[in-house]
């Protein structure tokens, strides 16, 4: 006999296949899209994006220099999500102080700034070598 928790999965996203879990996989990563731009600092990096995106077009001297800078951008954008996912769960655990709660914060925080650098870096390396 088996365990009613191992025939239904707790997640009903598991037993999907194909089409249909590409298809629900994206509209959760919408969802997830949608509340990240409910946080001030993924909304500020997501318009800074609108415009150095395209002006990477224009720095880039072949595919790859522009392939760089825009993934620079878009990896900040990324771990700015993946900061908040972890300050999401977190707070979900409570509210109060706890040593742990505020490591994972910093360091998710810490992650934020070394994209934020690395990207900067990258791009003033791009616009000295063009200019």
């Amino acid at each position: 006999m088996t365990h009613p928790s191992e025939s239904t999965p707790a997640n009903p996203q598991k037993a999907r296949k194909g089409l249909s879990r590409v298809w629900h996989a994206t509209g959760y990563s919408l969802a997830g899209l949608r509340a990240g731009w409910g946080e001030t600092a993924f909304r500020q990096e997501a318009l800074a994006a609108t415009l150095m995106l395209p002006l990477a077009f224009w720095i880039g001297r072949n595919w790859l220099e522009t392939a760089v800078l825009c993934a620079s951008v878009v990896l900040v954008m990324v771990v700015e999500l993946l900061n908040t996912a972890v300050e999401t769960a977190i707070d979900r655990i409570g509210p109060e102080w706890h040593d742990l709660s505020k490591r994972a914060k910093d360091m998710g925080s810490a992650a934020v700034l070394l994209s934020l650098l690395l990207c900067a870096g990258i791009w003033g390396a791009a616009l000295v070598q063009r200019l």
